[in-house]
């Protein structure tokens, strides 16, 4: 209310100053059109003295008459002037006065002629003169121009004083406004008053009530953070016991698997054994079973680290048919032998942009859900095709080419309710404790950001058909050529002198022999702390062959302590297992994963000698060996 009222007294002050400032400018510009109009009225007089003293001079010849005559027409001029002055800023008088100079000048000259011809004594002549000016055109022409200026300036006058009073009326009329708006301010300030005291009664009664509802409210906080703390356990051990069942479940198929493979290995060594005096033939078959096995086992494993999201994601051109016929050894051993699995290929090698990881985690989330459908027996048809899609065809799609892989279940599908929520997080079907309801939001996810679409057909009774529609890659198929030889790896120089650090003494034993039988000279270590005193003693070294993580120093760690003294020394890094290849800094230098071949081993070799080697001030991100190229070999 104080605020208010400062307001209206500063506005009413601004009103009643703004009024004084009109009323100020009105009497300004009155006294102006005074001025012009009494200058005007005066230089209308002046040349009328100065004609009739040119009259008398014409009469009598009387030389002071005739100087009579000269002042009072410069008086005149002076007049104009001063006149043009008070006139500058309107434009309409300005007009005016460029008349009444012309004017002026042309009567000038008209008396000048009749003042010129009574000096020189020529009396009929200037009288002649003098009468004929007397209606001369630019006699006629002042006039008219110093009445209009008047009445110009009378016009002016009269506009200025009626926008003075209508100023003074209003300002009347908002200083009342408001002279009543203060006394509407004073009867509020009163009333709040009255409120104000009520209030405070209130407010009182308020902030007891208040503070009984701050406790009650703490109370309810305490129990709800106790409650939350119960069933974030709850969830914990809910998670636990589901990722030990989804890990119970994958360990019995890979523990078949590893124990057939096992089998293989271990039976075509016996044999090997057995036949290697009097049948090297069948030795040599026998060999070459046991490492056809040890291969399968390799493979598996990559298989589950790559699963396991051990390995750095990549987005890769892939086709979807080969990623899924990929696939069939780990869908056969987590689906089970109940259910029956079907592929179907029709996609003519169209290719995808995606990281292989989640396409597979992806492909293996529908199987697993498609099984869980079926109550685990029945067939489950994966199928992978192409189609062109029209704008809006599918939800989440443009148009375009697009590879369509769909999973196919003989469960007992669902309704349309459910199948509307299905990609919902955390929303699942499944009885408590068997599904977190996050795989097929994940899919989703994945889906719609490769820029695809998801369609879900379903019917209580028929089963379920997922589709994943994935952008077709068409960069990959326009750039490189079908029949594209691969490029050769470099072969390794011979009889190089070799540091071999490894801390398992059997995997050392076996390096030293892979190095020996490839022509070099192996030295062993199986200390990374007394690599650096060894490279001191055999130097010159050629190469370094480290595993990388060991108990008491990593093979990185200890690269980068002898780095200061043996910066040239080829360094390849050998390992089963280093998690993230972007989570450990291998220096730019190549990796070699194990388990491997001699073939394998030599290109490495090779690759770590002749390949340059940027030392890298950040973390940099190894080549890696992977052994799926020369598993053949």
């Amino acid at each position: 209310m104080g605020l208010l009222g400062a307001a209206t007294l500063v506005a009413l002050i601004f009103i009643l100053g703004g009024a004084t400032r009109e009323r100020d400018h009105a009497l300004r510009a009155q006294t102006h059109s005074y001025d012009v109009m009494i200058l005007a009225r005066s230089l209308s007089g002046t040349m009328a003295r100065s004609e009739a003293s040119l009259g008398r001079y014409v009469i009598s010849g009387d030389r002071s008459l005739g100087q009579l005559y000269f002042d009072q027409w410069r008086l005149a001029a002076s007049q104009i002037d001063r006149l043009g002055r008070l006139t500058h800023d309107d434009a309409g008088q300005a007009g005016r006065m460029e008349r009444l100079r012309r004017a002026f000048d042309a009567r000038g000259r008209e008396l000048a002629e009749t003042a010129l011809a009574t000096n020189y004594g020529k009396n009929s002549q200037a009288f002649a003169r003098y009468y004929q000016a007397r209606k001369a055109q630019p006699l006629t022409a002042l006039d008219g121009t110093l009445d209009a200026i008047i009445a110009r300036e009378r016009a002016l006058l009269d506009q200025r004083t009626s926008a003075a009073d209508a100023t003074v009326v209003r300002a009347s009329r908002i200083a009342f406004a408001l002279a009543v708006f203060g006394v509407l301010l004073v009867l509020g300030a009163i009333a709040l008053g009255w409120v104000t005291v009520m209030a405070v009664e209130e407010r009182a009664s308020a902030k007891e009530e208040a503070e009984d509802q701050r406790e009650r409210a703490e109370e309810l906080a305490t129990a709800v953070a106790q409650a939350t703390h119960e069933l974030r356990a709850q969830e914990a051990k809910l998670r636990q016991a589901q990722k030990m069942d989804a890990v119970g479940q994958l360990t019995g198929g890979i523990a078949h698997d590893f124990n057939n493979m096992l089998a293989v290995v271990l039976g075509g060594l016996e044999l090997a054994a057995l036949h290697l005096d009097d049948h090297p033939d069948l030795a040599r078959r026998n060999i070459d079973s046991a490492a056809e096995g040890a291969n399968r086992a390799a493979a598996l494993t990559r298989r589950l680290l790559a699963f396991s999201r051990e390995e750095a994601l990549r987005p890769e051109s892939l086709v979807a048919a080969d990623l899924v016929t990929g696939m069939s050894d780990l869908l056969d051993r987590t689906l089970g032998d109940a259910i029956t699995l079907l592929f179907d290929d029709r996609s003519v090698g169209w290719r995808v942009r995606a990281d292989r990881v989640q396409l597979e985690n992806a492909v293996l989330n529908l199987a697993v859900n498609a099984r869980d459908a079926m109550h685990g027996r029945g067939t489950l048809s994966i199928a992978t095709n192409f189609r062109t899609l029209k704008a809006g065809e599918v939800d989440g799609c443009g148009a375009g080419d697009h590879v369509t892989l769909a999973v196919t279940d003989t469960g007992h599908g669902m309704t349309p309710e459910v199948a509307e929520r299905v990609f919902e997080p955390f929303f699942t079907t499944k009885e408590a404790g068997k599904g977190t309801g996050l795989g097929l939001s994940q899919i989703f996810a994945m889906v719609d950001q490769m820029g695809g679409g998801i369609a879900i057909d379903t019917a209580p009774g028929r089963g379920t058909t997922v589709t994943l529609f994935l952008p077709r890659d068409m960069a990959v198929s326009a750039a490189q050529p079908v029949d594209a030889p691969a490029p050769l790896r470099p072969r390794a120089p011979d009889n190089l002198r070799v540091l071999v650090v490894e801390d398992d003494p059997r995997v050392l034993a076996a390096t030293m022999s892979a190095l020996e039988e490839l022509g070099h000279h192996p030295i062993p270590c199986d200390d990374p702390l007394t690599a650096p005193d060894l490279l001191d003693r055999h130097d010159p070294v050629d190469l370094v062959v480290s595993d990388v993580l060991m108990p008491r120093q990593t093979g990185p760690e200890m690269v980068a302590n002898f780095a200061a003294r043996h910066g040239d020394v080829a360094v390849l890094f050998v390992t089963g297992f280093a998690g993230d290849n972007n989570a450990v800094d291998f220096g730019d230098r190549p990796v070699l994963r194990k388990p491997y071949t001699l073939v394998g081993l030599e290109r490495a070799i090779g690759a770590a000698i002749t390949a340059e080697r940027p030392r890298m001030t950040s973390q940099g991100t190894a080549a890696t060996m992977d052994p799926d190229s020369i598993a053949a070999e």
